[in-house]
């Protein structure tokens, strides 16, 4: 049986990146609009001190190898030899078995150049696909230090346990969230006529909008199916998000990426339990329920989370007291999908009237915070669950609550302050927490038993929270509990 030639595996690296010819990369990547991280990922990307690999990490499908040669554009736009840049698909079958040392040295000998010299850049794109990639990407960043290794996978499972493990000095990581609300509107070049933020030098936030109607329209949509680009831009996908979000999303995380890295091996056990989790996204579960429910055992379903959490399917939010103290047993918690849109698409889209819009709401309002490293985020509940606080941010190192946020898609909340009896209540043990609650329409501040408690429409306080991730993240001065919209 014939092998394939170094020659054959040299030609298909050159098909796979054209720019060595044309200067520019391939019109489909080019049409893509850039999303508001990628001004936060290039800098990583021509960073050469200190000499690190960069690891792309995120969920399937959230624009992850688009990222890659936008990046690809700008380098050879800003002057980058073309022939200096390679890009890997590792999914290439013709790549099994390979090497990254030895897919470098085909890159040097398709473009004949030799290793050592300086300035390339080379892209692996679905690294998870090459076993003990840690290891040799490693090797790699010490053996050619005048070459820069970024690479990006979708088994954020495997991905962010070996980069920890493996390497330590060698390795910057950058999360790829799914779209937030902020960016959505942004990729549609809408946000300009709707809503707007700004912040001036002292951390004080203005945020403003022209038409609250549209923008929750706009926010039904994403909730829907706003957190995927491809759901954003293609008719086919919006048709069925179902189809496209289950079978290219969800099925190859629950079914391909690595479950046993955690000792996973029943699918179906698994599948049941985020299908349970999806539909009752925003609620509180508890092991005990879960392993009655489901008939597996609590030990098992710890690490079924644990792997649904390294996948970034799911998020989990520990329970605190009306003393904001943490339980030493976590019994209680809250599980919420890290986009809106996957329950979604398991089940049936939603309208605005809908009796479920209410979690994927809050679900949305998280969602905009859970790939922010300070977000420090738990939910109150106290007396038995007669009182429950959605949202409570704890400052560090002081662990004091600066902020206490009830979810609503109503108005009538702000109404009838006394309905908000369990912030109230949880503002009286905390005067220095700020209390806020989000409505459907409404934009006042409201009087609660002599606190002011600050309300914003929904739609527009997720767009805040998008906005305010990426300006926090450009600008680490900035402190999240100092601004407020």
């Amino acid at each position: 049986m014939k092998a394939v030639s170094e020659r054959e595996i040299a030609e298909r690296i050159r098909v796979e990146n054209p720019w060595w010819k044309t200067k520019t990369i391939d019109p489909a990547m080019q049409s893509f609009r850039k999303r508001k991280y990628f001004d936060l990922f290039f800098p990583y990307v021509v960073e050469t001190d200190p000499r690190r690999a960069l690891i792309l990490m995120g969920p399937r499908r959230v624009g992850k190898t688009v990222m890659l040669h936008q990046s690809i554009r700008d380098l050879i736009d800003a002057g980058v030899d073309p022939k200096r840049i390679c890009y890997l698909d590792l999914q290439t079958p013709l790549y099994n078995g390979i090497s990254l040392e030895k897919l470098v040295e085909l890159f040097h000998l398709a473009v004949k150049r030799g290793l050592r010299e300086a300035g390339s850049v080379v892209f692996f794109d679905e690294i998870q696909y090459l076993p003990r990639w840690e290891v040799h990407l490693k090797n790699l960043v010490d053996k050619h230090p005048n070459t820069k290794f970024i690479a990006s996978g979708s088994a954020a499972a495997a991905l962010r346990l070996k980069s920890v493990e493996s390497g330590a000095g060698r390795f910057t990581d950058f999360l790829l969230p799914p779209v937030t609300f902020y960016e959505y509107l942004d990729l549609l070049e809408a946000d300009s006529d709707l809503v707007n933020c700004a912040y001036d030098k002292n951390g004080n936030g203005t945020l403003y909008w022209n038409d609250i109607q549209a923008l929750n329209n706009h926010f039904v949509s994403y909730v829907n199916m706003g957190g995927y680009p491809e759901a954003i831009f293609s008719a086919n996908v919006r048709a069925d998000p179902g189809r496209y979000i289950r079978g290219d999303i969800i099925d190859k995380v629950l079914m391909k990426d690595l479950p046993s890295l955690y000792g996973i091996h029943d699918i179906q056990e698994l599948n049941a339990l985020f299908t349970m989790l999806a539909y009752n996204t925003a609620g509180e579960v508890s092991l005990d329920t879960l392993a009655k429910n489901a008939g597996i055992t609590k030990n098992t379903i710890k690490r079924y989370i644990e792997y649904l959490e390294s996948t970034f399917l799911i998020k989990v939010v520990h329970r605190i007291d009306r003393s904001a103290k943490q339980f030493k047993r976590a019994n209680y918690f809250k599980v919420y999908l890290t986009n809106p849109c996957i329950r979604s698409a398991l089940f049936s889209p939603v309208g605005a009237d809908d009796d479920d819009m209410g979690s994927l709401v809050e679900t949305a309002v998280f969602s905009q915070w859970f790939h922010s490293i300070r977000h420090n985020l738990y939910y109150a509940r106290w007396d038995g669950g007669a009182g429950e606080v959605d949202l409570v941010h704890l400052e560090q190192p002081t662990l004091k609550p600066n902020w206490a946020l009830e979810v609503k898609w109503s108005d009538r909340y702000v109404k009838d302050v006394d309905e908000l009896k369990s912030l109230r209540k949880f503002l009286e043990r905390h005067p220095q927490c700020r209390g806020m609650v989000t409505t459907r329409t409404v934009d006042i501040d409201a009087t609660l038993n002599h606190r002011t408690v600050r309300a914003y429409p929904s739609s527009a306080y997720c767009y805040w929270v998008g906005w305010l991730i990426i300006e926090m993240k450009a600008d680490s001065t900035l402190d999240v509990s100092l601004l407020s919209p």
